[in-house]
């Protein structure tokens, strides 16, 4: 089984986390099983970006993004080369560390 690990956030992992993941689990399906509370304002349909990570290793083994994931992408805070909407980032065999961005566009924090 695949760990995640979560690189410390001041909110919602503030020692960081390390998860053991099953293959084929989104990126946010571990984070919420595990008690981090990440925003997924859309109830993880690929239709916002309050769910936007970093993956910091093991960028590669993750599935391919979409049209419609690369399109919402542009529109994310602090947007790099290894971002994902972490509903649509599926854990595959590799390790992976993560970040999750100090801030989101979200305007109103939801209450999922």
């Amino acid at each position: 089984m695949p760990k995640v690990i979560i690189l410390a956030h001041a909110e919602l992992a503030p020692n960081g986390a390390e998860l053991d993941v099953p293959t084929g689990t989104s990126i946010c399906e571990a984070l919420l099983e595990n008690g981090i509370e990440i925003e997924h304002a859309c109830d993880m349909s690929c239709a916002c970006t309050t769910c936007h990570v970093i993956v910091r290793k093991g960028f590669n083994s993750l599935n391919e993004p979409e049209e419609t994931e690369e399109d919402l992408l542009d529109k994310a805070w602090g947007l790099e080369p290894q971002s994902r909407l972490s509903c649509q980032a599926i854990v595959a065999n590799e390790d992976l560390t993560v970040e999750i961005p100090k801030y989101t566009i979200n305007h109103a924090k939801e209450n999922h």
